[in-house]
C-alpha cells in the first residue's frame, strides 16, 4: 500500500514538474514545433528542448546513483525512503534547475552560454529517464549498476563531450582543462592562436 501510494506520487512529480515550469514561461515544446526523440550536438539549439540528448544519460545515472546509495547504506534505508529519494531528488533538480540563480551559473559555464532552460517536455523526459536509471539499477547486481554508470559518463564526455561529473564540477569550480575540452566541438568557437 504504501509503494503504491509511492508511485502514485512519483507519477504525478512529472505532471507538478511540468506544471510549474510551463506556469514560469518555459515552452511546452521547442520553439521549431518539431518534437525529436534524439538530439545529439550539445551545441545544438534543439539541445534540452526535445525528448532525449546528452544529457539524458546524466539523469539515468542520477536514478542509479540512488539504487547504489542505497545499497551502500543497506539495513539503515528500506526502499521506500530510496522511492522518496528518488522523488525529492528528481522533481526538486528539474525545479530547481529553472530557477534564475542555477540558471546563471550555467550560463556562467562556457559550455552553457545562452541556456534558458528545458522545455517542459525535455524536463518531464528528465525525470522519467531518471526513474528508468532507478528501475534498471534495482534489477541488476551492484557491479553491472556501477559499471554501467561508467559506461554512461565516459560515452557522454566523448561523445557529447559533457557528463554528469563533468556538470557537477563546472557548477562549482572553473577547470580550464574541461572547458577548452568542451570547446573543442563547439562550432563557433575559433581558438586566437
Amino acid at each position: 500500500m504504501l509503494l503504491r501510494a509511492l508511485y502514485f506520487i512519483a507519477a504525478l512529480g512529472a505532471v507538478i514538474i511540468g506544471v510549474t515550469l510551463w506556469a514560469w514561461g518555459q515552452p511546452l515544446i521547442s520553439a521549431s514545433g518539431e518534437v525529436k526523440l534524439w538530439v545529439g550536438l550539445i551545441w545544438s539549439s534543439g539541445n534540452s528542448q526535445h525528448i532525449a540528448d546528452w544529457y539524458t544519460l546524466s539523469h539515468v545515472v542520477h536514478g542509479m546513483l540512488i539504487i547504489l546509495v542505497g545499497r551502500a547504506l543497506f539495513g539503515w534505508v528500506g526502499y521506500p525512503v530510496l522511492v522518496v529519494a528518488a522523488i525529492v531528488t528528481g522533481m526538486a533538480w528539474e525545479i530547481v534547475e529553472h530557477t534564475e540563480w542555477v540558471l546563471g551559473k550555467f550560463r556562467a559555464a562556457t559550455i552553457y552560454q545562452g541556456y534558458l532552460g528545458d522545455t517542459v517536455l525535455n524536463a518531464v523526459a528528465d525525470y522519467i529517464s531518471m526513474w528508468a536509471g532507478f528501475f534498471l539499477a534495482r534489477a541488476i547486481a551492484t557491479l553491472w549498476v556501477f559499471l554501467l554508470i561508467v559506461v554512461m559518463e565516459v560515452t557522454s564526455a566523448l561523445l557529447g563531450r559533457d557528463c554528469l561529473t563533468f556538470t557537477t564540477l563546472t557548477f562549482f569550480f572553473t577547470i580550464d582543462a574541461i572547458e577548452e575540452y568542451q570547446k573543442e566541438i563547439n562550432p563557433r568557437y575559433n581558438p586566437v592562436e
